[in-house]
């Protein structure tokens, strides 16, 4: 098909259509939600926490911890309780099982079956890359992106292009244009991704929230050996 970058042996695309597209025909596909899914996904499990992805916190996403036994993520971003802020897992214990909410990097999760699904993010970029090949070379990279709140379109979120910049950086095979475009960008920038990130919209937008250190720790490029992957639609840390 003309726009599922088949040829190549990096591909990058985003969101749900990318992952359409994508994983249907890739060995691996690493899911890059910088701020903040992928990045409080490898903290958690980085810390020997199980990870349960949900699309939506609802009533459903109640019953469904309260079935696994787990806790369920507050549903706003917050310091003091588990939630999608990567500050509020830094200190989450080990063997927790826990529910994560996210519109984006969940959702994408969910639907990016049959392929070896991995959460890649900047602090693990090194480490998910050197996974993913030890499962196929046929590499599906999916920035998550944002959503537009009028009417819920994708917005491609730049610091997701960076994140999928830097785990293409460390792969090897034949790249798609698009996953050199984004690994272009990310070698550009490698030198200076946390002021990067403060400046970008996203990033903006959790500072003006009061939540700069969650930025500042989606920034932090190669920190973690962890590699999440989901087994059975939990992610599970892997040392690489």
């Amino acid at each position: 098909m003309t726009f599922n970058q088949q040829e190549f042996d990096i591909r990058c695309e985003w969101g749900e259509q990318g992952v359409a597209h994508l994983a249907p025909i890739s060995d691996v596909c690493i899911i890059v939600d910088i701020l903040s899914f992928s990045t409080s996904v490898d903290i958690a499990v980085s810390r020997g926490a199980i990870v349960f992805p949900y699309s939506w916190r609802d009533q459903r996403a109640a019953e469904y911890a309260t079935k696994l036994g787990a806790e369920l993520a507050d549903s706003r971003r917050s310091k003091s309780k588990y939630s999608l802020s990567p500050e509020s897992l830094t200190h989450i214990t080990k063997g927790t099982k826990i529910v994560l909410p996210s519109p984006n990097g969940s959702t994408l999760t969910l639907t990016a079956k049959p392929a070896t699904i991995i959460a890649g993010s900047l602090r693990n970029a090194r480490s998910a890359a050197l996974a993913a090949q030890k499962y196929g070379q046929k590499i599906a990279v999916i920035a998550a992106g944002e959503r537009w709140q009028t009417d819920h379109s994708l917005r491609p979120s730049f610091e997701d292009l960076i994140g999928a910049g830097a785990i293409i950086n460390y792969l090897k095979g034949s790249l798609s244009p698009e996953s050199l475009a984004a690994k272009t960008i990310f070698q550009a920038l490698e030198s200076k991704l946390e002021a990067i990130l403060k400046q970008c919209s996203s990033g903006k937008e959790l500072i003006e929230k009061g939540f700069e250190n969650d930025v500042i720790l989606a920034s932090q490029l190669n920190s973690s050996d962890s590699v999440p992957i989901l087994i059975d639609d939990v992610y599970i840390g892997n040392q690489n």
